[in-house]
Formats: C-alpha cells, structure tokens, sequence
C-alpha cells in the first residue's frame, strides 16, 4: 500500500511539473483598427443683431459598438447688438473662444446616445460702445471650463454616417461660458 501512495504522488508531481513547462498560448496583440475611427463634429451659424459663428472639428475611436470616445477641437465667434428702443445701436460685443475638447458617447440602443464633454475655451473680447461714443473696453482673455451633458438620437446617414442630434447642458455654469445658462439643441455629423 505505501507503495502505490508513493506512485500515486510521484504521478501527480510529475503531472503538475509537465503542466508548468508546457508554454502558454499568447494571444496576438490587439492592432489598431482604422474601420472603427469616427470624424466629425459641429458648424453652426446665425447672423443679425446676434451673430454667432462655430466650427469643432472631432476624432474618435469605437471601442465598442456601444462606447465612441475622442478629442477635438474648438472655434467659435459671437457679436451681439444692444439697441436703444428707438432701434439706434448703443453697443456690441464681440467674443471670441477656442480651445479643447475630449468626448464620450454610450448608446445604449443603437440610435440613442448619452453624452459628456469636458472643456476647456480660451476667451477673449471687446465691447464697443456706438452711441453715445466712448473708449472701446478690452476684455482680458481667461480659460474658461465647460462639462456638456446630454443625450440625443443618433440618424443613420449611409452606411457608416449618422447625424447626431442632441440637447446639452453646461453643468458648470461658468458665466464666461459659451454656452449660456440653458441647455442648448446641437446638430453634429459623424463618418
């Protein structure tokens, strides 16, 4: 009997020793895939009395079909008019931001999104005082941080494009902000 335990254990040793030298298998390292980069981003624009101009470039990356996530850039301009009642232009202002941004997006179906979108703007700008005339006031330039949330619908455009629609609120509430205190509507694009 003391025999066959010795075996028994000399078997299992041999077997846990064999097992240890056996090579694992490697997994290949994960290549980056270029089928899952997305472009796109916002241009918006109106014109009067308020004049608003943008331009945010993005690029991302789907990490999965329910996770897109990148960075990109910022460029907007806005003038406003401040009139007297008679209609007469008593002062503008002009400002200006550009700046960073990164982003993620989680669909929890595929054709909603929920959003968020920290960033930071550089601003600067000028108020012009027209009447009565007075010494234009330079406004110093800071760097102002933003965090858009939200959500949206995401529109199949095509095969790989959508057309993103979607409502955003800065939570930060910088007064500085370029986007007000109200949530605001967006229409972006990705390919």
């Amino acid at each position: 009997m003391k025999k066959i335990l010795t075996l028994a254990a000399m078997a299992i040793l041999a077997t846990q020793a064999w097992a240890q030298e056996t090579p694992a298998t490697e997994e290949a390292p994960r290549k980056f895939d270029k089928s899952k980069l997305v472009m796109g981003g916002n241009i918006g624009a109106t014109f009067g009395d308020f004049t608003f101009i943008q331009f945010s470039p993005q690029v991302g990356y789907a990490f999965t079909r329910n996770i897109v996530a990148g960075a990109g850039v910022n460029f907007s301009y806005s003038s406003q008019k401040i009139r007297f009642f008679n209609g007469d232009e008593s002062q503008r202002y002009n400002y200006g931001y550009a700046g960073l941004n990164v982003f993620t997006r989680v669909y929890p179906v595929n054709f909603l999104f929920l959003s968020a979108q920290p960033e930071l703007n550089y601003n600067w700008g000028k108020i012009k005082y027209k009447n009565p005339p007075a010494a234009d006031v330079k406004i110093n330039g800071a760097f102002i941080p933003s965090l858009l949330l939200g959500g949206g619908l995401a529109i199949p455009m095509g095969n790989r494009g959508q057309t993103l629609l979607s409502m955003q609120y800065d939570v930060l509430q910088n007064s500085r902000s370029p986007y007000g205190q109200r949530a605001f509507f967006n229409i972006g694009f990705a390919l």
